[in-house]
């Protein structure tokens, strides 16, 4: 998953360190996801696991295998997304490359077997009869509960969650021993799903790749996924998977989030907004490069020159408080997922209850769709930079273009001067607030920025 996945993907999320597994024997009554909260939602994926235990001892560093022994879990998965499904979604207009890939592996290659244009169930079914597995990418945006658990996880991940379906006929294989560059959650959906997973080559890895059988050794790990099974590896894990002969078809979707969203690519962001603002203070900063720089080959004197300015950087980090960053909230906001909701979603665009005044009290809502930041307004005017605050949500944001790539997407939000920063930290820092409490200095500006945020359904009267 890219900052957002690519719809004509590489088919990549398929299924060293030890893998820890876990059994689970039939429980009594039914059972299925929590939605009470994003918290609640990721430790009923991983129970009996708890989340302590899961991001101290299995988060990027081994993968972690959770066998259930629970036909109400079976059930449950199994309603997530069926074989079955596919002759309905195929009415609805699907493409191959954007929704559908129909791949093999063949001779430890992957075959991208598609045709052009429109998908026809009928078609599709040949392929299938043919041992071609299928890729439905992004389901979350046909099946509404997928919706909610991505939605979920995404406010707890604070990062873009994907999904990819497959379905793999009896005997055969999609894809070759690969990696890729996300954290990965497999749950098996129907049939049964061999795997083997390899030490990394490239641990945490940062691109996708695919490995020869001949460099990737034996086996860490081998074990059969059932309905209702659970695992998790980190990015960088070789792996691959087939469905054994002489069975049903297996059908498992690939959860998967993380990819960017390393602390290398959390520096990037950042970096150019603290040199901006260095620069405005410190002359060497200012300061021209040598002439013919940028025409050398040798760079050995300007590596020791910049490496000064990093430690000034360094030192001058260690007091910041606010860091602007360049892309990745804006990036994140904007592709996510709006909240999950069974109506039409117009509770998201047109604001509903009391319309806020100076003696209301109001409250935050939808605070995990909500990121504030600071970045750089560009006047028009007169070409000058300035710092302004920018919030930005995604509750208009479309589920239909949800991890699509080239998809256009747009920022829905507000921008606010620097001296409103304090009244709208009390705005997110405390369950309720006092517009005359704010912390701006006139009674016009505190009812002016509640009726703002208001008109964008970021808050409510209480």
């Amino acid at each position: 998953m890219p900052k957002k996945a690519k719809p004509t993907g590489n088919g990549k999320e398929e299924g060293s360190v030890p893998c820890k597994q876990v059994k689970i024997e039939a429980a009594g009554g039914p059972s299925s996801f929590k939605f009470e909260s994003p918290s609640d939602l990721f430790e009923s994926l991983i129970s009996p696991i708890k989340t302590e235990t899961f991001f101290r001892e299995f988060w990027e560093k081994k993968p972690l295998l959770i066998q259930r022994d629970d036909p109400a879990v079976a059930t449950y998965y199994r309603s997530l997304f069926r074989l079955s499904d596919l002759k309905s979604l195929c009415s609805r207009g699907m493409y191959y490359g954007r929704d559908i890939n129909v791949c093999r592996c063949v001779n430890g290659k992957k075959k991208v077997l598609n045709k052009d244009g429109k998908v026809h169930f009928l078609q599709l079914r040949k392929d299938f009869d043919q041992k071609r597995t299928i890729q439905f990418h992004q389901p979350q945006r046909f099946k509404d509960e997928l919706w909610r658990i991505q939605e979920k996880l995404e406010c707890y991940f604070g990062s873009l969650v994907g999904s990819n379906v497959y379905i793999t006929p009896a005997g055969s294989q999609g894809l070759p021993p690969h990696y890729d560059d996300v954290e990965v959650f497999i749950l098996q959906l129907e049939g049964e799903k061999h795997w083997c997973l390899y030490h990394p080559t490239v641990p945490l890895a940062r691109e996708y790749s695919v490995e020869a059988e001949d460099r990737i050794g034996r086996p860490t790990h081998e074990f059969t996924l059932k309905p209702g099974d659970f695992l998790y590896f980190p990015r960088g894990t070789i792996h691959q998977a087939d469905t054994p002969p002489g069975l049903a078809h297996s059908t498992h979707v690939t959860i998967s989030t993380y990819q960017n969203n390393s602390w290398g690519d959390f520096l990037l962001d950042t970096m150019s907004g603290l040199v901006f603002d260095t620069a405005k203070e410190d002359l060497e900063f200012r300061a021209g490069i040598p002439r013919q720089l940028l025409l050398q080959v040798e760079a050995t004197a300007v590596a020791t020159r910049l490496s000064g300015f990093l430690r000034t950087l360094a030192d001058r980090l260690e007091g910041t408080k606010e860091l602007l960053s360049a892309d990745m909230k804006k990036d994140f906001v904007m592709n996510r997922l709006p909240p999950y909701h069974m109506g039409d979603g117009s509770e998201f665009s047109t604001p509903g209850g009391q319309l806020p005044r100076l003696d209301s009290t109001v409250r935050l809502q939808f605070k995990d769709h909500t990121i504030l930041t600071v970045g750089l307004h560009q006047d028009q005017s007169d070409e000058t930079q300035e710092k302004m605050i920018y919030i930005y949500h995604s509750l208009k944001n479309r589920r239909e273009t949800h991890m699509m790539g080239n998809e256009e997407t747009e920022s829905h939000g507000l921008r606010f001067p620097l001296s409103h920063m304090d009244a709208l930290k009390q705005i997110w820092g405390h369950p309720a607030v006092s517009v005359k409490n704010l912390k701006l200095p006139t009674d016009e500006e505190k009812e002016n920025l509640v009726l703002s945020l208001w008109t964008e359904c970021l808050i409510q009267v209480v």
